[in-house]
């Protein structure tokens, strides 16, 4: 597809419809290494305390932080490719062609190394992972089941099931209000864990009641803040609402955010603290590619980095987690060797992740992500499919 035009100032124009945007692949590249960086650190590798201490200070926030960027950009990217009067069920079909596969394929894997670690599998919460609906269970054991990551795309599965009604609410939405909207879902992110306290204190997740983590983090409604966010901001960016707000400066706030995440009550810390940063870097980042501006994410290696995300984001977990259960659940190592481990496990799950989108997601995206048109006596600029890409999970 034409690359999009650029211009010098000011903010993108009314109407922009980008056909790619590298720096939002880029950025989903760095998201999915830093899930990864967390996951790390979960698995408590560091024998050495001190190091391990460091190493949660550092990192121990940056996987709520990035799912919940991967469910802002997904509002936002969808909300920019939206062909209105498109029929839904075209939508659903590129949305479920592109998740359900490498779900399953990564369902099928988790249950094969279960058996063979002789990890037991509760199939009241291996069949609702199946069918993409176990975020729906207030249970931990149902909502981190199988792949331990899928939960989040129980959620984007209800995002893609509302985004029709979502999207026609969103473009409805006067311009100069768009703002005030995009405020008032960073403020009901702030609301959610003043509801969570309502919920029963028992039983405990870690050092949260468990009800209340799911509702904050897991809860596919609660989570649609997010989604909408997103495309509320897309919103902002394709109406010419945008503020001349540069991304270095955008980048600087997210970091301001994760600051506050990491010295405020858990509770807020999962979202809430992160959310509206993360929708200013992503709508500053697409205007930096519509306008030609600076941007750190548009290397070769960042954009098929972020090709790669979504396998890398279903398999890393696997990885490390029963990696882990292979090596022995308690073991633990020294800090250079557990370096080398945090080296070898991530360039192996880049590896398998390569290969699931080569031998599953980008054959299956280019035959079944949309109708085959009729042939004709010549071509129709319109039926040409947006870049795979570019669309989030």
């Amino acid at each position: 597809m034409a690359r999009p035009q650029t211009t010098t100032a000011g903010s993108p124009p009314a109407g922009a419809r980008p056909a790619w945007l590298p720096s939002l692949d880029g950025m989903r590249f760095v998201a999915a290494v830093l899930v990864f960086v967390f996951h790390f650190a979960y698995q408590m590798p560091f024998h050495d305390k001190s190091a391990a201490d460091l190493y949660m200070t550092v990192f121990g926030k940056a996987g709520p932080m990035q799912v919940g960027f991967f469910f802002v950009l997904s509002g936002f990217i969808l909300t920019l490719i939206a062909k209105p009067g498109e029929p839904a069920r075209r939508f659903w079909r590129r949305r479920a062609v592109k998740v359900v596969p490498n779900h399953v394929v990564a369902w099928v894997i988790a249950a094969i190394l279960m058996v063979w670690l002789g990890i037991s599998i509760r199939w009241q919460s291996a069949v609702p992972n199946l069918f993409l609906i176990h975020s729906w269970f207030p249970r931990s054991d149902t909502f981190f089941s199988m792949d331990f990551v899928s939960w989040s795309l129980a959620a984007e599965a209800f995002f893609y099931l509302c985004f029709p009604l979502f999207f026609r609410a969103v473009v409805a939405v006067r311009p100069e209000r768009l703002w005030w909207w995009a405020a008032g879902l960073v403020a009901g992110t702030w609301a959610v864990p003043f509801v969570a306290e309502l919920l029963p204190a028992k039983p405990m997740y870690f050092t949260i009641p468990a009800y209340r983590v799911w509702f904050i983090q897991m809860a596919p409604p609660v989570r649609a803040l997010d989604f909408v966010l997103g495309m509320v901001m897309a919103r902002i960016v394709m109406t010419g609402k945008w503020i001349r707000l540069p991304l270095w400066a955008a980048m600087t706030l997210l970091f301001g955010g994760y600051l506050l995440a990491s010295n405020i009550a858990e509770p807020w810390s999962f979202v809430a603290a992160t959310s509206g940063p993360i929708a200013l870097v992503v709508a500053a980042g697409a205007t930096a590619d519509i306008k030609g501006t600076w941007s750190p994410f548009r290397s070769k290696v960042f954009v098929r980095g972020g090709e790669l995300a979504f396998a890398f984001y279903l398999l890393h977990w696997m990885v490390l987690n029963f990696g882990h259960v292979a090596l022995g659940t308690t073991k633990s190592w020294g800090t250079a060797e557990a370096i080398g481990l945090w080296v070898f496990t991530f360039a192996l799950s880049w590896g398998l992740a390569s290969l699931l989108n080569r031998g599953v997601e980008e054959p299956l995206m280019r035959r079944f992500a949309r109708p085959r048109v009729k042939s004709a006596p010549a071509a129709v600029p319109d039926a040409v499919e947006e870049k795979p890409a570019a669309v989030a999970r």
